[in-house]
């Protein structure tokens, strides 16, 4: 096996090519968060962005693309935003992890959405979880029987807000592929007063992760879904496409319509929108939130985890970033699996949303 490292950008056209051949090897590596265009708008933005190529016999068997911080620490390419993680290779390729990493010139290298079916890092996992997954390769009129059956009382519910959004505020309508990126602007506004509401990081204060939607946005991959009442726009949805994949990322409403339900009413119009555009799942990311429940058709098995060689000439940057990380991910573990605690948690967050924006306000 020979491995090399380089930028996303210097990757050529028959690299990019083997790349999607090894998609089509492993349906769950169809997701947009594998697909080289994600890795390529990531490289962009950030300069530790690297992919490790690796060869046998002369063919590309592999790819791992990865992000190279100080100390020899390394993450999954835009690590906190993506919601599966892995190597781009045949199910059944089983490589040393930390042959690999030494390759990378990393000491430690932490994943928190890997596919769990993957042999090369299943001796690191230290957590697995469920995402679920929509599936609407039966159209959608077999996936929404299917959801109806599932939870009738929360379709009925849904139907009746949607009926009632018409009647009350203007005609519902929604655009699955909304070229407007004034539109894009007001999701992202949204999205920032929900995390500053719940007490989240707002990650669209940060620029680059800006740049990178408008990025994708712009190129296509990303898609912008508007649901309408009238001319208000009540919830909107980016997401990635990759062929036949939907990969849901940034979902937001207006508040003024939160009675509504404008989010879930948004999630049904969007698999409406994707059966349509021949997108036969939407994988809707790990989280809490019980509406996803009541949609999804299946799950994908991932995993939390780190690889680290402690006797690299990283060791001291690998000590250190244990010491900081593993704890808080153990209590963070203990959180999500564990329904009254999430809530517990959830309401502590708010709470400290609420007395921050008092204090703010008060200056």
């Amino acid at each position: 096996m020979k491995i090399s490292v380089v930028r996303p950008a210097d990757l050529g056209a028959s690299e990019i090519a083997r790349w999607r051949a090894l998609q089509q090897t492993d349906p769950e590596l169809g997701n947009p968060f594998l697909a080289p265009e994600f890795t390529l708008g990531v490289g962009r933005f950030r300069p530790g962005v690297r992919v490790a190529v690796v060869e046998d016999g002369g063919e590309v068997a592999a790819f791992l693309p990865y992000e190279h911080a100080r100390a020899g620490i390394g993450h999954p390419v835009g690590f906190g935003l993506t919601d599966l993680q892995g190597i781009v290779a045949p199910p059944g390729l089983r490589l040393d992890a930390r042959d690999l990493l030494r390759a990378c010139g990393l000491g430690v290298w932490d994943f928190d959405h890997l596919l769990a079916h993957q042999p090369t890092f299943a001796p690191f996992h230290s957590v697995r979880r469920a995402e679920p997954v929509m599936d609407l390769s039966g159209g959608f009129a077999a996936f929404l029987e299917e959801a109806r059956r599932a939870s009738p009382k929360t379709h009925k519910t849904l139907r009746y807000k949607e009926r009632k959004l018409g009647r009350e505020v203007g005609g519902v309508r929604y655009v699955f592929d909304c070229r407007d990126e004034a539109e894009l602007d007001r999701l992202m506004a949204w999205k920032s007063d929900q995390y500053t509401r719940t007490g989240r990081v707002d990650r669209f204060a940060r620029p680059w992760i800006v740049a990178l939607v408008r990025h994708f946005h712009r190129t296509g991959f990303g898609v912008l879904s508007v649901l309408y009442a009238g001319d208000e726009p009540v919830s909107a949805h980016f997401g990635l496409r990759c062929g036949s994949v939907m990969a849901g990322w940034f979902p937001a409403y207006d508040t003024r319509f939160a009675r509504y339900s404008p989010g879930m009413i948004g999630h049904l119009r969007l698999a409406e929108g994707c059966a349509a555009a021949e997108i036969t799942e939407i994988a809707m990311g790990r989280g809490g939130k019980e509406f996803k429940e009541g949609l999804k058709s299946r799950e994908i098995s991932i995993a939390e985890g780190r690889v680290a060689r402690p006797l690299s000439r990283h060791a001291a940057g690998v000590a250190l970033h244990w010491a900081r990380a593993v704890p808080l991910n153990r209590a963070r573990d203990a959180v999500l699996t564990n329904r009254k605690l999430y809530d517990r948690a959830d309401r502590a967050l708010r709470a400290y949303a609420r007395l921050r924006s008092g204090h703010l306000g008060r200056k």
